[in-house]
């Protein structure tokens, strides 16, 4: 069995594929107003050079391929992409990161297709807090896609809530809580500097430590070990049914674990989620002359530019360099969460 190592010998065996960079909603710290235009349709990858990625990906060591956006369930037979992917022998799961709005039509479709399970973004269960984070998005249509989920099997299904001070903080006593009747995994991510000065301020940030002591609110936490596919530190109430994840990005970063590449909606392979490091792989699509053996090398290229971690530091004078050191990078959507 092949397998693809970087420069810090780690196993990359994990590619997050965003489809679109369009959503239909505009949460306040991923897609906020007044910035930049959506990718034109042209420049974004057809659907076969996405499947083209993957099987080359695949023969050189990915295991795991997780579709995402934007919002992946706006983009036209999504369906057909997933039964595509699905169909493409050494694959060992396949998911999808959605917002839910849609995912009650479609979750039948995406079972059936082959999805083996789907990450859902949300971050208040108050209707009107939801509204205003998302920039109208209606909470019950979330929770009816969970629920359609659920009923098709695809699962574990895992709740990310990002935490922002000032906005939902009072909930994630209540997010944990739900494991106690649900098998969900509900992750909590630290609010990222992507998007806009106006979106993320060092005030509005709350560490991981911080996080886990709200989570304590609803009972005492054990640690617990579960199936690693990611970079949560996982954790369980005594009786629950489902397990907490934390994910620090920041505060206690996990790039010595990081197994995956990104590829962008418009064909950049990303290597790290913190950097502007990508190599642009559209070229070598679209010629015709370009061989499997190419883009291999494009992905092999990556692998190998990706670097031992991010030099972001905390610790900076009010945290205020954070975002400064990050003002160049591209939002959230146009990267792939």
């Amino acid at each position: 069995m092949n397998q693809l190592r970087d420069g810090f010998k780690r196993k990359i065996d994990y590619m997050r594929i965003s489809i679109t960079d369009r959503c239909n909603l505009r949460c306040i710290y991923c897609m906020p107003a007044g910035l930049p235009r959506p990718i034109q349709y042209k420049e974004i990858l057809k659907y076969e050079e996405i499947v083209r990625i993957v099987k080359i990906a695949i023969s050189s060591g990915v295991r795991k391929i997780r579709l995402t956006g934007g919002e992946p369930l706006i983009r036209r037979n999504v369906v057909n992409l997933v039964k595509m992917l699905k169909g493409i022998k050494g694959i060992e799961e396949l998911s999808l990161t959605t917002n839910g709005i849609f995912l009650a039509g479609y979750a039948e479709e995406l079972a059936g297709a082959g999805l083996d399970r789907v990450n859902i973004s949300l971050d208040s269960l108050d209707h009107e807090k939801y509204k205003t984070i998302t920039g109208g998005g209606n909470l019950d249509d979330v929770l009816k896609g969970i629920e359609a989920a659920e009923k098709q099997g695809l699962i574990p299904i895992k709740i990310n809530m990002v935490p922002v001070r000032g906005i939902n903080e009072n909930e994630i006593a209540t997010f944990a809580s739900l494991t106690y009747r649900s098998p969900y995994q509900i992750r909590f991510i630290e609010f990222m500097p992507f998007g806009s000065r106006e979106s993320w301020t060092p005030e509005r940030f709350i560490s991981m430590d911080e996080i886990k002591s709200f989570a304590e609110k609803a009972g005492v936490l054990h640690p617990v070990d579960v199936k690693k596919s990611g970079p949560a530190r996982y954790y369980k109430f005594d009786g629950a049914s489902g397990v907490l994840g934390f994910i620090s990005p920041l505060s206690n970063h996990f790039c010595d674990e990081c197994n995956r590449l990104r590829l962008t909606a418009d064909g950049k392979l990303r290597p790290c989620l913190f950097s502007e490091t990508e190599i642009d792989l559209k070229p070598a699509l679209r010629n015709r002359f370009s061989s499997d053996e190419e883009i291999e090398r494009l992905i092999n290229l990556a692998v190998q530019m990706k670097p031992r971690g991010h030099n972001i530091n905390l610790a900076d004078e009010k945290r205020t360099r954070l975002f400064s050191s990050l003002r160049n990078i591209r939002p959230m959507y146009k990267i792939g969460g």
